[in-house]
């Protein structure tokens, strides 16, 4: 169960490499979502899982054996996914 809610937007600026490794370092680790500003969404839920980069996240799915590159340009929100 995750009892912490919270949002990270930034307007129309871009989300920061900064925040989102704020995200990936909280202890204990609370899965999340980033949205893109094409209405896309990828759920992260293992903080191994992902490279945070000056410009662009790289998001592993291993399940699937595949990633996803996003360009922090297109992040619009970072939020802790809510258990339901």
């Amino acid at each position: 169960m995750y009892a912490r809610s919270s949002t990270f937007t930034l307007g129309s600026e871009p989300v920061n490499a900064d925040t989102i490794r704020e995200f990936v370092r909280r202890q204990p680790f609370e899965p999340f979502v980033i949205r893109l500003s094409n209405g896309e969404k990828h759920e992260v839920r293992h903080p191994e899982c992902l490279l945070v980069l000056k410009s662009k996240v790289i998001l592993g799915y291993p399940e699937d054996d595949r990633s996803v590159h996003l360009s922090l340009i297109h992040v619009n929100a970072v939020e802790t996914l809510q258990s339901t």
